[in-house]
Parts: structure tokens; C-alpha cells; sequence
């Protein structure tokens, strides 16, 4: 009979800290806030919400959110509230709740000024998929020092990831992580391929967006529409197939929220979610 060995998921070859988390060390992160900062009081309520759950959890939390959603559907769809105040609440949350955070950065220009901004926060910027290519703004964001999170766009091959990785590192940073958030699949729809994880895991540590990964792009009125019922079921795949992370855009109001509420996770349904997510990773890579 023959006997198939499966491999372990065990620390990255180029695994990196942000703060007292390690991406690549074995260990389940999560990143989790809204999509948009809608008010300071909001961000504050979700960044507690969440932190208590992961504590009592034990899991590594980045907390996340936009400062501005530059690439809406609609230009009269809600943006944020731009850098200068965003930044603000950002590290504001940073310092009070001890939070390494994330946020999305567009222009080459807005590296240094986000860094700046968040002063002494630990930060990890973000590269939205749609830039995922742009080798300015992967190298202005490399020159920070930041650790860089670089989302695959979805027109593009995981393999192909392998290029943004080095335009951050052949800049000097070494600390990149990639991110899988479905692929286009026709018109306004998504599908996630797990083949991409491992692909892209041999570059960098990867995490899952399991929440834009069931996203219906501009599948509404001027807005993206979503199966947010998929998020616990291609989050479990994605941790049974071996990530380094987890990336939820989580709100206590979905229906009212002011970006991507269509694909969010509801608020009450993450601490269930994290145990099993926890429960699966414990089983499949003991």
C-alpha cells in the first residue's frame, strides 16, 4: 500500500515581525476592521470589538481600515475620510489599543506621507490589487521600511507575483507579504483559485481576503454586490490549504455600512468564525 506524505506548514523562509507578530511563523494572524474608517467613534468600537475577541482567541490582530476608497464604483460613493484625519484615527487606535494597523496607499506620494502620519504605530501599508503593477508605488512604499502588503490583482497569475515581491525587495525591504482576493471570472463575479496559495507562498508569506474574494464587483446599482454566506466556507479552505494569515472586513452593520458592506462579515459571526478557523489550522498543520 502505498503511504502519501502531505507537507507541514511551518516558518517561512522569509518570514518578517510587525510589532510582536511574525508573518510566516506558523501562526495564524488575522487582519480585520471595516473598509472604510466611517467615523473615529465607529473605528474605535469595531478595533475594540475585534481586539477583545482575538485576545480572548489568542490570535496575532492587525487592525484595518481605509483612509480612502479611491477606486469606488460610483464617484458619488463614500471615500473616507482622507489621509491627514484617517492617518489620524489610524495611529490614534494604534497607540491606545497597542495595534499594529493597515491601511491602502495609491500614489507613490502618499508612502511617506502615510508613514509619517502614523508616526511611531507599527503599520503595514497596503497596495490595492488594482496597483498591484505599479513599480513606483511598490518602490516609494518599499523606501518607507513599512512592512509592505501587496494584494494580487485579480487580472493577474499567482505566479506572476512573484515580480511585485521583487520590486519591493530589490528596493531594499525585505518585509512583503501577498494576498489572494479572488480572480475575475467573467463579468462581476470572483473565484478563488487554492492552487494560488502555495504558488505564492513559496515568494511570501500569503493571507486570504476571504471577504473581497465573495465580492460581485460593480454588480450593483453603482456598487459591488457579494455572497458574504462564502466567507466561513473559502476561509476554512484557505486555512486547511495553508496560509500565513487572515484578511476580514468585519462590521456590526453591514447593510448600513458605508463601503463593501454587500461582502462584509457581520460582526456577531467572527468569534465562531476564528474558532473554527483555529480549529482547522491546529488539525492540519500540528
Amino acid at each position: 500500500m502505498c503511504t502519501v506524505s502531505y507537507p507541514r506548514i511551518m516558518l517561512h523562509s522569509s518570514s518578517f515581525n510587525l510589532g510582536s507578530i511574525t508573518a510566516g511563523n506558523g501562526e495564524l494572524f488575522l487582519i480585520a476592521g471595516p473598509c472604510v474608517l466611517e467615523s473615529e467613534p465607529h473605528a474605535r468600537k469595531l478595533a475594540d470589538a475585534i481586539q477583545r475577541i482575538t485576545s480572548d482567541l489568542g490570535v496575532p490582530y492587525i487592525f484595518k481600515a481605509s483612509y480612502d476608497k479611491a477606486n469606488r464604483t460610483s464617484i458619488h460613493s463614500f471615500r473616507g475620510p482622507g489621509l491627514t484625519e484617517g492617518c489620524r484615527i489610524l495611529r490614534a487606535i494604534g497607540e491606545s489599543n497597542h495595534l499594529p494597523v493597515l491601511t491602502d496607499i495609491h500614489t507613490p506620494e502618499q508612502s511617506t506621507a502615510v508613514s509619517n502620519a502614523l508616526g511611531p504605530v507599527e503599520a503595514m501599508l497596503q497596495i490595492p490589487a488594482f496597483l498591484c503593477r505599479q513599480t513606483d508605488l511598490l518602490i516609494a512604499a518599499a523606501a518607507t521600511g513599512r512592512a509592505i502588503n501587496i494584494k494580487k490583482g485579480q487580472f493577474v497569475a499567482p505566479w506572476d507575483m512573484r515580480h511585485a515581491v521583487d520590486k519591493v525587495r530589490d528596493s531594499g525591504n525585505p518585509r512583503v507579504a501577498l494576498t489572494e482576493r479572488g480572480a475575475s471570472f467573467g463579468y462581476n463575479n470572483l473565484v478563488v483559485d487554492m492552487r494560488s496559495l502555495p504558488i505564492m507562498r513559496g515568494f511570501a508569506p500569503v493571507i486570504f481576503d476571504a471577504t473581497h474574494s465573495v465580492q460581485m464587483p460593480s454588480g450593483g446599482n453603482g456598487v459591488s454586490g457579494g455572497q458574504p454566506e462564502f466567507i466561513p466556507v473559502l476561509a476554512r479552505a484557505a486555512v486547511a490549504a495553508g496560509i500565513d494569515g487572515i484578511f476580514l472586513e468585519v462590521h456590526d452593520n453591514p447593510a448600513e455600512a458605508k463601503s463593501d458592506g454587500a461582502n462584509a462579515l457581520h460582526l456577531n459571526l467572527l468569534k465562531p468564525t476564528l474558532e473554527r478557523l483555529l480549529a482547522i489550522h491546529a488539525a492540519a498543520h500540528p
